[in-house]
């Protein structure tokens, strides 16, 4: 079984917590609502949402003026969730790298 790594586990918990606020009335938004509070296409958050798009620099500004946090905070998610992928695409690769060690 494989493990989820805390920062990656935190960043999607973040993604999903988002996705059921916004779906439960917590912030009382709809994906369309969304996209009209931020200024960009429904389709461009309801593909966010679904983790079929990057959160981009700019929409981390965005998202970050909208809720009241950092850009780093949804930069950061991404990022976590980006190093998950690109390892669990190499991980065999991976595996037969040798660290290197001090002579």
């Amino acid at each position: 079984m494989t493990t989820v790594p805390e920062g990656l586990a935190a960043a999607l918990a973040d993604r999903y917590r988002i996705e059921r606020e916004l779906g439960a009335g917590d912030y009382g938004l709809t994906v369309a609502g969304l996209a009209e509070a931020v200024g960009v296409a429904r389709q461009s958050i309801n593909e966010l949402l679904r983790g079929r798009r990057a959160v981009s620099p700019e929409m981390a500004l965005r998202l970050s003026r909208l809720f009241g946090n950092s850009p780093e905070f949804w930069l950061n998610a991404q990022q976590a969730v980006d190093l998950w992928d690109a390892g669990q695409a190499i991980k065999d690769e991976m595996a037969r790298i040798k660290p290197l060690r001090v002579a």
